[in-house]
């Protein structure tokens, strides 16, 4: 009995030494991998710092495009942008809150829905170009908005309905089940447990995916581009039929230009816009922190 233990663990030591020798070297192989990620991003920062803190300034954040460099400023991108994302959040928020509650708390087990759910999950990865091309043809042509900043927004919101939804959905699966048996047991009916009882613990997750949601819509230039949004707006949309702009097509139309002081201008640029984003990425986790905390207490 000895010596057939003795034998097991002979064979078992190359085994083992084996698989320390593979755990060591894809350990390496994925530190060396966050290394380069972490490398390249750092020196794309270090030259958009380098280039664009020069051109920031006051007049650069509230003067309009100009073809002068020194004249040239970014407000009428700025406020473009602002304009298309209040707008694209009051179409998808309501409508993906919605369907992840229908889904998750009223919907039937059946195979129609989850073919609805499976279809939910591909759209949140088709490419953002072939949403730009649906906005074009159904919301530009087809019920003739124009290019318009409600054809623009409308366009977005199908970019990121499928995430919200999706982000809502585990937010409300994640809630504990029983919640809602306790809310059910003291009478209540079942939309009282939603609106008392699950959508009060499942906001932080639902504010935090949203607003990443819209983090994304901020940052995408191929739908815009594809509705033909301006890249030269010297005024600001006074309502939703108005043509506009945003801060990636301004980026996009300087980095284009062929002076060199057109590159330090979409550096600045780019500059604002990681400031708009690591702040709407600060406000999800502060919220999400916020509303855990009390949702636990």
């Amino acid at each position: 009995m000895g010596s057939e233990i003795q034998v097991n663990r002979t064979l078992m030591s190359p085994r083992r030494k084996l698989r320390k020798t593979l755990g060591a070297f894809f350990y390496t192989i994925f530190l060396l991998s966050v290394c380069v990620g972490i490398i390249g991003l750092a020196v794309l920062l270090f030259d958009v710092l380098t280039k664009g803190i020069p051109w920031l300034s006051w007049h650069f954040i509230t003067d309009y495009p100009s073809r002068h460099p020194e004249e040239a400023g970014l407000f009428s991108a700025l406020m473009g942008t602002i304009w298309l994302m209040v707008m694209t959040a009051l179409f998808t928020v309501p409508v993906g809150v919605g369907a992840a509650i229908y889904l998750e708390e009223y919907a039937p087990r059946n195979l129609f829905t989850r073919f609805i759910e499976i279809n939910v999950a591909n759209l949140a990865g088709v490419p953002s170009i072939v949403y730009g091309l649906l906005g074009l043809a159904l919301f530009v042509y087809l019920m003739n908005l124009g290019r318009s900043v409600l054809a623009g927004s409308l366009t977005l919101s199908l970019l990121v309905l499928p995430i919200v939804i999706l982000a809502s959905r585990e937010s409300i699966r994640a809630v504990p089940d029983s919640y809602r048996q306790a809310a059910y047991a003291m009478g209540a009916d079942q939309w009282q447990v939603i609106k008392e009882v699950v959508l009060p613990s499942a906001v932080p997750g639902i504010l935090t995916g949203t607003i990443l949601a819209m983090s994304r819509a901020i940052g995408e230039a191929a739908p815009v581009i594809a509705i033909s949004a301006l890249v030269y707006l010297t005024f600001i949309p006074g309502h939703p039929m108005e043509r506009f702009t945003v801060l990636p097509i301004q980026i996009f139309n300087w980095v284009s230009r062929p002076q060199d002081e057109f590159r330090g201008l979409a550096a600045a640029g780019i500059i604002v816009l990681l400031v708009i984003l690591l702040s709407m990425n600060a406000i999800a986790v502060f919220l999400r922190n916020k509303y855990q905390i009390r949702s636990e207490e």
